[in-house]
């Protein structure tokens, strides 16, 4: 089955440039993401921590 899946791949035009763009926008993705994530504020954190504790939230 591999193999008939191959050989449709391969006679794809351009197909190389696919695994290529995946790649890319996962990279970049993730890279965002740590970004994002190393950029939230601490106090912001502190404070969405502690809404599960909290018996009247304010959302």
């Amino acid at each position: 089955m591999f193999e008939q899946i191959k050989h449709n791949m391969e006679t794809i035009a351009g197909v190389a440039i696919y695994p290529i763009l995946s790649l890319l926008i996962f990279f970049l993705f993730f890279v965002g993401l740590g970004l994002w994530v190393f950029s939230y504020k601490k106090e912001k954190i502190d404070e969405l921590s502690q809404i599960p504790l909290n018996e009247n939230p304010s959302l």
